[in-house]
């Protein structure tokens, strides 16, 4: 499952990043978002999702939320 289809509210593990993109892979590692860790749905949005990672809330888009599979 991805994190467009995730529940609001419910803490997930992340399994993997599905994406050939490295930039995109560095860009996520930075943020905290790589497999093992957990993340939370805040709220999904018309063009993306509000996830909790850490400490910090990101605004990401769709095609990133799809490649985040939970």
């Amino acid at each position: 499952m991805n994190l467009k289809s995730a529940e609001e509210g419910k803490e997930y593990i992340i399994k993997q990043i599905e994406t050939d993109d490295e930039e995109l892979n560095a860009f996520l590692f930075s943020l905290g978002c790589y497999s093992g860790e957990e993340i939370t749905v805040v709220s999904h949005l018309k063009g993306g999702c509000i996830v909790s990672i850490k400490d910090g809330r990101y605004n990401i888009d769709n095609q990133l939320a799809e490649a985040i599979i939970v």
